[in-house]
């Protein structure tokens, strides 16, 4: 089995072929391993974390709605939320006419706020309104799901960055750790284990899922 990490920059698509006329670069121009593919996606103006493999049932595992696998997001978001706002998060909000699951939403402070560069090209910025930073964890994967959330209560998305993918409750998880924009590794003998761990246990009961079986930021 071949798995990788991947840490998607802003503006590549998560597919190994190009769109034709389109402006966004594709995972080809980054990942040089044959047979492997996007377990899961992030839209193209999205960053962070994305797992490949070679291996189907995996693949099938890690984007099938029933197993709800928490995905946690870095977001940008235009102006500073209140408790109201971020309640609103947690307990689900209207989207294309459905009702999101509840979700985990924490406002990031100080010490929290990752360091990260600049995304290229740079976020839209306003002198006159505010930019926060949130930690939002989902367990389904509606199209532009975040974004439509956080437009939803107030606070557009300006940067998004998924920065975690739990694999089973209890603990076992990928995060991007030091990985840096734009590169991407082979999962160590430890983290292998966990996927095996993960493939060998018993599906939960079922979630009620989004009309997508994929997961997009």
């Amino acid at each position: 089995m071949t798995t990788l990490l991947f840490n998607k920059p802003y503006g590549v698509l998560s597919q190994f072929t190009p769109e034709v006329a389109s402006r966004w670069r594709c995972l080809a121009e980054f990942i040089n391993v044959p047979g492997v593919y996007a377990a899961g996606r992030l839209d193209a103006d999205s960053e962070g974390l994305l797992l490949l493999t070679d291996q189907g049932r995996l693949q099938q595992r890690l984007t099938d709605p029933r197993f709800g696998h928490w995905r946690s997001y870095w977001v940008q978001v235009e102006g500073h939320p209140d408790d109201d706002q971020l309640q609103r998060l947690r307990e689900g909000v209207e989207i294309q006419r459905q009702r999101t699951l509840p979700a985990r939403a924490h406002c990031l402070q100080g010490k929290e706020i990752p360091l990260l560069p600049e995304r290229d090209p740079p976020i839209r910025v306003r002198a006159t309104i505010p930019t926060s930073w949130l930690e939002l964890s989902l367990r389904e994967g509606r199209n532009r799901q975040v974004r439509r959330m956080t437009a939803a209560v107030g606070l557009p998305t300006l940067r998004l960055i998924r920065c975690r993918i739990d694999l089973m409750d209890g603990g076992d998880a990928f995060d991007l750790n030091d990985l840096p924009a734009g590169r991407w590794r082979s999962v160590t003998s430890a983290e292998q284990e966990r996927l095996n761990r993960l493939l060998s246990s018993r599906a939960p009961r079922p979630h009620r899922t989004s009309r997508e079986a994929d997961r997009r930021g």
